[in-house]
């Protein structure tokens, strides 16, 4: 994958590159859903771009070496990180729910992506794309029925945010 070889060129010291790609991909996919994206490759690298630089910076705000660790008890920490399983699994559902809106009639499809992965206020919704307030809710429950419906057919159970 280009995006991996350019983070990992231009990004040595950042460990997690996959979680970059993971982060970049999921980001441009909200914001197409917000607008049409004209070169959605450029702005892939540069939101993989922007990410890289937030983790060095968090890195260098705080660099504590992750191999020396002074404490003694600091070192029996346990790692609450998810493992492989979770993480192949989890990246699995946010697939099959993007599937799952991207089915949705396409009204339908841009209030829940407002609503739900936006957190605008169905108030705004309404007065954004000029209908009824209660009409945005109809159109929630109805996406929100959908998409449970799609996921669960694929033996997902998910719990909207």
């Amino acid at each position: 994958m280009h995006l991996k070889a350019f983070l990992r060129g231009s990004f040595p010291s950042v460990c997690d590159v996959d979680d970059v790609v993971q982060e970049s991909y999921l980001r441009i996919w909200k914001a197409r859903a917000a607008q049409p994206i004209h070169s959605a490759k450029a702005l892939l690298f540069t939101i993989a771009r922007h990410i890289a630089l937030d983790l060095l910076r968090r890195d260098r705000i705080s660099p504590v070496d992750r191999f020396h660790v002074m404490d003694s008890a600091a070192s029996h920490v346990i790692d609450n990180r998810p493992g492989v399983v979770e993480t192949a699994c989890a990246r699995e559902e946010i697939v099959l729910l993007a599937k799952a809106i991207d089915a949705l009639p396409t009204r339908c499809r841009e209030i829940i992506i407002l609503r739900k992965l936006n957190s605008v206020p169905q108030k705004e919704i309404a007065a954004r794309l000029g209908i009824a307030e209660p009409t945005v809710q109809v159109q929630i429950a109805r996406g929100m029925k959908k998409c449970d419906q799609y996921l669960r057919e694929h033996g997902v159970r998910f719990a909207w945010p």
